[in-house]
């Protein structure tokens, strides 16, 4: 104690290494920079119009008469259905037939009312598609509905799924990752189920 320091003194600036020179971030003050939480919901999510605002996310899904999930788009809640339908249909892969060349369309699609819009009706007559889209007001949907409901059974399928159930992912890339594995697992479980 001979250099005239006291125990517990701090040593001068010019001692101390550079990294314990700088103030911290986090706890500065006058800075004028406030913290505030990031947004909520993440990626391709938007205010859910049927959940009191809520962020959410749609699943787009491009089935087969059997319920095999052709395509499948994410969407935020508040897009209209309409929207996505060139996206969807242009998705579609290949299916092999048994004779001729690989169908890339399918040759009529089923829709519901939310559909029913003439762009819609105009792109898939472009791609030499027969429209069966329920009109707004003029058709119930008991007519259509009989080849609408397996749409319905397989976005049951998905929510099956609990990792699908309330959306947990931030970005967009891993939520359809899920839902791609998912697919794959139904598509999985209908070849189990009728050719094994």
């Amino acid at each position: 104690m001979a250099s005239g320091r006291r125990l517990g003194a701090v040593a001068p600036c010019a001692a101390r290494p550079a990294w314990l020179r700088q103030r911290h971030q986090l706890g500065s003050r006058g800075s004028g920079q406030r913290q505030r939480p990031g947004k909520k919901g993440g990626e391709e999510t938007g205010p859910n119009p049927t959940d009191r605002g809520k962020p959410g996310s749609k699943r787009h899904i491009l089935v087969d008469a059997n319920g095999i999930p052709l395509a499948l788009r994410i969407s935020p809640a508040n897009r209209h259905d309409s929207k996505l339908l060139e996206a969807l249909v242009d998705a579609v892969p290949a299916i092999r037939q048994c004779a001729g060349r690989p169908r890339r369309r399918p040759a009529k699609l089923h829709a519901d009312k939310g559909y029913d819009f003439a762009h819609c009706r105009q792109a898939l007559r472009r791609r030499a598609i027969i429209p069966r889209i329920a009109r707004r007001g003029i058709e119930s949907s008991e007519r259509l509905g009989r080849h609408r409901w397996v749409v319905e059974r397989t976005l049951a399928w998905f929510a099956r799924f609990r990792r699908l159930a309330l959306r947990y992912e931030r970005r967009a890339d891993i939520f359809t990752a899920f839902h791609n594995i998912a697919a794959s697992l139904i598509c999985w479980r209908f070849v189990q189920r009728w050719f094994c």
